[in-house]
């Protein structure tokens, strides 16, 4: 009897031994004279669990984890290929409490495909969207994702249908799709794990979009550090293509539309959508003074779409369920669901999608089981190295952009990075300025010079040297940076600084009482 088990190739899973995981399964099952059938799918996002190896039952996949090459011939011996008991066994995959509790959209096939199996794609309801778009007038399309209330999930938060309909809209003999894979901010991978765990999904969601605003060209920009992402990407491309979904005819329609992925150099400003435009068209990666605004004058001068990898791997839903399927998820403006990225000190680090509305204290305590080390959160950073540091005191915080916006901070590309009491605001402040002078184009003063600065000041402050007037500068020199920077680098490195020295005043006391105190 043939058994199906299931190990990740996403880059998360292989860096703690998946390959040779696999391999020993491989080696152990020929061994044993069985028959065993090794799926390389993506990672179901329980990262505290990888290499985590599912295998198919009669009753549904079992799932056992963290396994190591070493635990393979004790998973043989307890007989796991029919679900046997082991230490290593968490039951029905379904089961496990983080995955049990999401509302899983755009990430419902991620972890449980062969990413590049257009068969599994299909069988997993994959495709429905652009079977329906195919059928639509393209301003069908636009109205559609306009009614399913879907915001940019890149971080800014703009409704995804105004974008698109100011494209669909412009009169020009060309126009682009492109996709920001440029997943830059700290703690964050969900950009990464779609697009190594369901290519097709954001292949598809690309593809409607193209026919919405009338492109027929896309590119998906994202950085040499994604390797293995790049490679399933352009293999997928490839299968697509083969299959009829990307070309002169989507899916037989009179719709033409193709694309190709683009690798950037890591630079973080690139994730800012008009230096991904310049860095796309071979030029330096600073930023474009708005307006003219990329919907109208973007790639090559063209009317283009410039959309997150979340937001267009969110089309095929709304497109397949329909508008108000997709908005009844969700709290106030804020629609949907949205993939929530748990890391730094975390003893449940990974990816959990939900509707917006948990509190960011379910999130971390309930969720994510507080800190790995068992010391007490201090602080959470939210939106990257640009978001702001929220203390337990705001753990009732809504997740939802409304909240969060109204608390002082920004949900960004959701990523939560949680910080034990052991962590130095100060420190971390003084971090946000010299992470942003080092990432500057170099294009704006306020962000240039700014970030430069406040590192010194911030440095004063430590030292002593006048503290309350430098806490001044400190804070003056912020709103400088908040409100003069041409794009969100500077704009937005004011909110760790602030929030930091707001919610932690005491460690932003001279060391000498620092050290008295403790």
């Amino acid at each position: 009897m043939n058994v199906t088990v299931f190990v990740p190739r996403d880059a998360a899973a292989l860096a703690v031994g998946a390959d040779r995981v696999a391999s020993a399964i491989i080696t152990e099952a020929r061994a044993r004279n069985l028959d065993v059938h090794v799926v390389r799918n993506g990672s179901r996002g329980l990262l505290w669990l990888e290499v985590l190896v599912e295998v198919r039952t009669d009753h549904g996949r079992v799932a056992y984890g963290p396994v190591k090459p070493s635990d393979v011939p004790s998973l043989f011996e307890a007989d796991f290929l029919s679900g046997g008991d082991h230490k290593l066994a968490h039951g029905l995959t379904k089961e496990i409490p983080f995955l049990k509790g999401q509302t899983r959209l755009t990430f419902a096939r991620c972890g449980v495909t062969d990413p590049l199996s257009l068969d599994d794609y299909r069988h997993y309801q994959g495709l429905k969207g652009l079977e329906k778009a195919v059928t639509l007038a393209p301003a069908d399309i636009v109205a559609e994702v306009t009614a399913s209330g879907l915001r940019g999930r890149g971080g800014a938060g703009f409704p995804t249908g105004s974008k698109w309909k100011t494209v669909a809209d412009a009169r020009a003999d060309r126009k682009y799709i492109v996709c920001n894979a440029d997943e830059g901010d700290s703690g964050t991978f969900a950009d990464r794990m779609i697009m190594e765990g369901d290519p097709f999904v954001l292949i598809e969601g690309m593809a409607i979009a193209g026919i919405a605003v009338g492109a027929t060209k896309g590119y998906i920009y994202t950085r040499s550090e994604y390797p293995h992402a790049i490679s399933t990407m352009e293999d997928a491309i490839e299968i697509a293509r083969a299959a009829g979904i990307l070309g002169p005819s989507v899916l037989g329609s009179p719709y033409a539309f193709d694309m190709e992925v683009r690798e950037g150099a890591g630079a973080y400003v690139c994730g800012e959508e008009t230096s991904l435009l310049n860095s796309l068209e071979g030029k330096r990666g600073i930023v474009r003074a708005k307006p003219p605004l990329p919907a109208l004058e973007g790639l090559f001068g063209k009317p283009t779409v410039v959309n997150n990898v979340m937001s267009l791997a969110s089309i095929p839903i709304i497109l397949d369920r329909g508008a108000s399927f997709y908005r009844d998820f969700g709290v106030g403006r804020s629609h949907g669901t949205i993939p929530i990225q748990l890391a730094g000190n975390i003893r449940h680090g990974g990816l959990y999608e939900t509707a917006f509305g948990l509190t960011l204290g379910e999130l971390v305590n309930e969720i994510g089981g507080g800190t790995l080390t068992g010391r007490p959160v201090k602080a959470v950073q939210v939106g990257g190295p640009l978001g702001a540091y929220f203390p337990p005191s705001l753990f009732s915080t809504s997740f939802d952009y409304e909240s969060f916006t109204a608390a002082g901070g920004l949900i960004g590309h959701a990523g939560v990075v949680v910080f034990d009491d052991a962590a130095d605001m100060l420190k971390q402040a003084r971090f946000a300025m010299e992470f942003c002078a080092i990432e500057s184009c170099g294009k704006c003063t306020p962000c240039r010079i700014g970030s430069t600065r406040g590192v010194e000041v911030v440095d004063k402050i430590a030292k002593g040297i006048e503290p309350e007037k430098n806490k001044v500068l400190l804070e003056d020199l912020c709103n400088t940076m908040k409100f003069g920077s041409l794009c969100a680098l500077g704009g937005f490195t004011p909110y760790p600084v602030m929030s930091a020295l707001t919610h932690f005043p005491q460690d932003f006391a001279p060391v000498p009482v620092r050290e008295a105190a403790e």
